[in-house]
């Protein structure tokens, strides 16, 4: 590289994102120190996102930057935790001043968008792949996990589901979108929206969380899985755009993944603040899609019930 990796980090990297929680010792030593104030817990998370798998190659560098960092925070918001820091390990091909420069400017945005600070990190060269980790806090044992859910509970998510996966679809040339949705579809797959809103009140009504990331039907099934329940969920209360019923196009929904949606239990006793809390936040809407069961694992369509006990969502080492 024409440039030094310290130099590239002093350039394009130094003084990115804010927090409430600063750094004893961050940037520029061999690792960063933090401190964990008193009553907190660290929530840490790590995704790894390379050209060709997680974007398409011909994806703009900002958009690029935000899905890193925002996939990352999905992960936070899921355990109900409020970020903190985060580490960037950066593999590029060759060194591109115009492709760094747009890439960096958005990652500063959204790290001080979000109040969570960069506080080191790697540079590399190799095929373009972004690692991101992330380290959130949270009052001590007030996280969310997967294995709260019980016998009764709704099953909620967040936003719409499916517009992630048909984006992808139509970047692929798979599928054709009328030119007002195309737009839309693209931008909640280049820039997911982590549901860091919802911390409160996961905390507060949440038994279990998740993020879906690789589809409802396969992240709902980890949920499932961890608590030793069961669930059934209808086709025809899922968040969807109109495209995706007029084309009876679900499967982008239940299994395409790329949504970065939450999907969370409930207990019914909480109705009350989930009616609340729609009122009061009518940009991210909780959707209620189902019920926890005591076993089994069904999808209800207008015509039949499908057994999802076997489904599976996105895995890169498939069987």
């Amino acid at each position: 590289m024409p440039q030094s990796e310290f130099s590239l980090i002093e350039r394009y990297f130094a003084n990115t994102g804010t927090t409430q929680y600063s750094a004893k010792l961050s940037q520029g030593d061999d690792a960063a120190i933090v401190e964990i104030p008193p009553g907190k817990q660290a929530v840490m998370s790590v995704d790894t996102l390379v050209s060709g798998i997680h974007f398409p190659e011909q994806t703009s560098a900002a958009d690029i930057a935000h899905k890193a960092l925002a996939v990352n925070l999905s992960d936070l918001a899921a355990m109900a935790a409020t970020p903190a820091w985060f580490l960037l390990s950066i593999t590029l091909p060759e060194v591109d001043e115009t492709w760094l420069a747009e890439f960096s400017a958005r990652l500063k945005n959204i790290a001080d968008q979000y109040e969570i600070e960069l506080i080191g990190g790697d540079t590399c060269r190799g095929h373009l792949s972004i690692t991101v980790q992330v380290t959130g806090l949270v009052d001590k044992d007030r996280y969310v996990t997967r294995s709260g859910a019980n016998i009764g509970d709704l099953i909620l998510v967040s936003g719409q589901l499916g517009n992630a996966a048909r984006g992808l679809a139509f970047l692929q040339k798979k599928i054709r979108l009328p030119k007002e949705e195309q737009e839309l579809a693209v931008q909640a797959l280049n820039r997911p929206i982590p549901r860091l809103c919802l911390t409160a009140f996961l905390q507060k009504y949440a038994s279990a969380a998740i993020d879906i990331s690789d589809g409802l039907i396969g992240d709902l099934k980890h949920i499932l899985e961890k608590s030793g329940v069961g669930a059934v969920i209808r086709q025809a209360d899922l968040p969807v755009n109109k495209w995706i019923k007029q084309n009876n196009a679900f499967q982008y929904a239940l299994s395409g993944g790329d949504d970065y949606e939450l999907c969370l239990t409930v207990s019914p006793d909480h109705r009350n603040h989930i009616n609340a809390w729609n009122q009061n936040n009518p940009d991210c809407q909780l959707h209620e899609v189902g019920e926890v069961t005591e076993s089994g694992y069904y999808l209800i369509t207008d015509d039949q019930n499908v057994d999802l006990t076997r489904a599976k969502g996105y895995q890169h080492f498939g069987e």
